[in-house]
């Protein structure tokens, strides 16, 4: 069993904290929560006495003999560096979303973790909504035929009080960038993940209605990916008020569409089968079909997060420390995701097409 101690009592702190608490026998039997830590005294006393655990700061949660997991629930440009004390002290990590804000600080995480033999995990909770672990076997099984086009869309709204709500937000030291780094990370980490790495970009990016940010509020980027595909991508926190996130990925045999995490289009040819000559125009829908797959816990957090994908997350890290085995999203996928934003960044910059630093600790999963 895996005994985690939270480092960091904001939002999403808060709730994995609750998540570790809640009662759930299958997670029960693999993790517990002995601790939270942060900055304010105050926040921290506050979720501990809420979830029922014990308080501290974090240098007092990593010298505790019991803990030897360790949630990173920090600003994003503290994430590698907190990440690495936790694993130098003997502890597996599993670290919010992103990994850093640059690949070079997720190399020296990665680094790390291989020298101190723990395993380092990265938050990407949406790999474990059942639509799209159904689209990530539909498309490596070959039924959508040769992946020809990808288009991913995150039109949200963020209000000048989500930005204040902590001196961070919508800086590019302690955010690593806006609407793509802090929200649309999970849309380019699902994408690859789904259709294969991104290895060439062209962007732009703008801050249009949040003047009072330092990072962009608009991103837009056309993709190349490895095996041929094109792609295209929109993030935005100025989208008012605010729309679901969307994935299509396309193929010459089969079409698969994600909207708001749910499956909302899924058609895979048949054997023998031939689409009349100027297409079908989104009919053929066969989503239907799989909804008896497609069942997931709607349990929410009072924070308006579903329970099931962070709690199937933690489930596979918590049997990836114990088989031996990375777990899903280890920290070469998030270095990956980390790697395409950058890029975007330097494309929007100066004006040309990037290439995607894919690194050399070996290939994400």
């Amino acid at each position: 069993m895996l005994t985690f101690g939270v480092i960091g009592c904001g939002s999403i702190g808060g709730f994995l904290a609750r998540l570790l608490t809640r009662e759930d026998k299958e997670l029960a039997d693999r993790a517990r929560l002995a601790a939270v830590a942060g900055r304010d005294p105050a926040r921290v006393g506050a979720l501990a006495a809420e979830v029922r655990c014990g308080a501290t700061d974090v240098a007092g949660l990593l010298a505790r003999q019991d803990v030897n997991a360790v949630l990173v629930c920090t600003p994003s440009g503290t994430h590698a560096r907190l990440a690495e004390e936790a694993l130098r002290a003997g502890k597996h990590v599993l670290v919010e979303k992103p990994v850093d804000v640059t690949p070079q600080t997720a190399d020296r995480l990665i680094s790390v973790a291989r020298e101190a033999g723990r395993t380092l995990g990265v938050v990407s909770q949406h790999r474990f909504d059942p639509a799209a672990r159904l689209a990530r076997t539909a498309i490596a099984s070959g039924r959508l035929g040769q992946v020809t086009s990808v288009m991913t869309e995150l039109a949200w709204w963020r209000g000048s009080a989500y930005y204040s709500s902590g001196t961070w937000r919508g800086t590019p030291a302690l955010d690593g960038g806006g609407a793509l780094m802090n929200q649309a990370i999970h849309a380019v980490d699902l994408v690859q993940w789904l259709a294969g790495p991104v290895v060439e970009v062209a962007a732009h990016t703008a801050r249009l209605a949040h003047p009072g940010i330092e990072v962009e509020d608009v991103a837009t980027a056309s993709l190349r990916f490895a095996n041929g595909a094109l792609g295209t991508l929109l993030a935005t926190t100025a989208a008012y008020p605010g729309r679901t996130a969307r994935t299509a990925v396309n193929g010459d045999r089969g079409s698969v569409v994600i909207d708001d995490d749910e499956l909302a289009y899924l058609h895979l040819a048949r054997t023998g089968e031939d689409a009349p000559a100027y297409g079908a125009f989104g009919a053929a829908d066969q989503s239907a079909d799989y909804a008896a797959a497609l069942v997931r816990d709607p349990a929410r957090d009072a924070s308006g997060l579903l329970y099931q994908p962070h709690r199937d997350q933690l489930l596979d890290f918590c049997d990836a420390v114990r088989e031996g085995r990375p777990p899903l999203v280890d920290g070469v996928a998030g270095r990956q995701a980390v790697a395409v934003v950058t890029a975007i960044y330097a494309s929007a910059r100066t004006g040309r097409p990037q290439r995607v630093d894919i690194g050399t600790l070996g290939p994400a999963r």
